[in-house]
């Protein structure tokens, strides 16, 4: 017996401990970064670019996005060869990591329109649902969390799977070399726990996604879908 009147208990299932702890993939944990700078100094992209050597380090197939030519959301049709581009990456990936320069309190434009690009769904495919992420910012002045604020309502809203521990870099200006490279600091170590508790829940949850992200309310919806489909063919 079952108090919940509301419910379709058809459609209720109880937590499946199996599925829950699928056969591990062996392959490396796929990884896409977007950063949020066209600047030929762009210290988003130093970060990005030192966020794969870690990932790379911990074991990760990694891809890093360029933005540049990449159109305005709605300025040109999908087919556009960077929208494609980005699309496939990210449907490509298990997890991702975003880097976004604050300006003006907020993340960028840049950084906004790439994430604008990739859609909640491509038919019955989600290119974004159940994948991990990480966020991080840069600054030119002292420490804010504006912009991965706003980032860590966009993965929820594009249904990832968003780590607890995030990177802020302040004064980004006096934490990278001639080179671009990461000098040793505080926020350097922050950056390789970010990326160290990244690819721990990637490669939790990445073969068990599908099952993480099935919901009652949908498979209520394709069933009651199912029924009519099934009433029209019969009249």
């Amino acid at each position: 017996m079952s108090d919940l009147p509301a419910a379709s208990l058809e459609h209720l299932r109880q937590p499946d401990l199996e599925a829950l702890r699928p056969p591990i993939s062996s392959h490396k944990p796929r990884i896409l970064i977007l950063y949020g700078s066209l600047r030929t100094i762009s210290y988003s992209r130093f970060l990005a670019q030192e966020s794969a050597r870690v990932l790379e380090h911990f074991g990760c197939e990694v891809r890093i996005f360029d933005p540049a030519g990449l159109p305005l959301p709605d300025a040109e049709p999908v087919s556009h060869p960077k929208v494609q581009e980005l699309r496939e990456l990210s449907a490509w990936s298990e997890g991702q990591v975003w880097v976004s320069p604050e300006r003006h309190g907020a993340m960028t434009g840049i950084m906004k329109a790439q994430i604008d690009w990739i859609p909640l769904s491509i038919g019955s495919v989600r290119p974004t649902q159940g994948k991990t992420l990480a966020v991080m910012q840069v600054s030119g002045g002292s420490q804010s969390f504006n912009a991965i604020n706003q980032l860590r309502v966009l993965g929820r809203w594009m249904r990832m799977i968003t780590i607890p521990n995030q990177s802020s870099v302040a004064k980004a200006f006096q934490e990278f070399d001639s080179d671009g490279r990461m000098k040793p600091s505080s926020y350097y170590d922050r950056v390789v726990d970010v990326c160290e508790e990244l690819v721990k829940f990637t490669l939790l949850t990445r073969d068990a996604s599908a099952y993480l992200t099935n919901r009652y309310s949908e498979r209520k919806e394709d069933a009651e879908k199912l029924e009519s489909r099934v009433s029209l063919n019969s009249i």
